[in-house]
């Protein structure tokens, strides 16, 4: 299937993870389709990403930028618009699970707002012009622990929360400019990140275990490259009279029936 993202300027956030992270495979997939990706991310692996991008003779930008600050965040969206003068899909992908909980400081709390759901708010507010010059979209990452809660991760928790309404506040804000605001929800995804934790347990092998087959379908982890291809198809004009939705990437792990996981 043609997606027409041939061309289309897709600025990611928290993209210069670990290679297989999601936000780099989202990068990687949209570079298939031809897209022109932009890169926003602290980490200086994002210069390298692009370098590889440019060398297969892809059209890519990597603007390293500390999300958690807004003023670099406005500097940021400054350069996108001094090399393309539009932003056809914006996707706020940055996001981490920094175990924020009551027992944290107000610091550590506000840090993990800030990060997680403020520079979601940053980049859409000075990407917006942007935004609206090509009629883009905006698709956030969202999490389950704000539906389902997790424990020991207040911050994170409530930030992803505040994603899910500026989601849906957005696609009613911006429906007079024809401007589409869709969220995906992640569960259990099998990232470099997630087998970093499962390594650190002395019984990471049953831990794990005990996760997937608590998951319906197929009793395995969510992959991010189907992530990703939900993310493009979503940012696409194949979802073009789609507005205002939390999709949920999980194998059915928050939503379907408990009788499910019975044994």
């Amino acid at each position: 299937m043609d997606l027409k993202l041939k061309g289309k300027v897709v600025v990611v956030t928290g993209a210069a993870g670990i290679k297989g992270s999601i936000g780099e495979t989202i990068v990687q997939h949209l570079a298939a389709e031809g897209a022109i990706p932009v890169l926003v991310d602290r980490n200086d692996r994002g210069f390298e990403y692009a370098e590889e991008l440019q060398a297969k003779g892809i059209d890519a930008l990597f603007v390293k930028t500390d999300l958690s600050d807004y003023t670099q965040i406005e500097a940021s969206a400054k350069v996108i618009e001094k090399k393309y003068g539009k932003i056809d899909a914006l996707i706020n992908n940055v996001g981490v699970n920094d175990g924020a909980g009551l027992d944290a400081s107000m610091e550590d709390f506000m840090t993990s707002i800030n990060l997680n759901m403020v520079s979601f708010f940053a980049m859409t507010k000075y990407c917006l012009p942007m935004l609206k010059k090509a009629k883009g979209n905006i698709l956030n990452i969202g999490s389950k622990v704000a539906l389902t809660g997790q424990g020991g991760t207040s911050g994170y928790a409530a930030a992803k929360g505040g994603v899910f309404g500026l989601t849906r506040e957005w696609a009613v804000d911006l429906i007079k400019f024809g401007i589409r605001s869709n969220a995906i929800v992640i569960a259990e995804s099998w990232t470099p990140a997630y087998q970093a934790w499962i390594d650190t347990l002395e019984n990471g092998e049953e831990k794990l275990k005990s996760i997937v087959k608590k998951i319906p379908l197929e009793n395995r982890m969510t992959m991010p490259a189907e992530i990703a291809d939900q993310c493009l198809f979503t940012i696409s004009e194949k979802s073009s009279h789609t507005t205002g939705q939390f999709i949920t990437v999980d194998g059915g792990y928050v939503n379907l029936d408990r009788s499910l996981l019975t044994e």
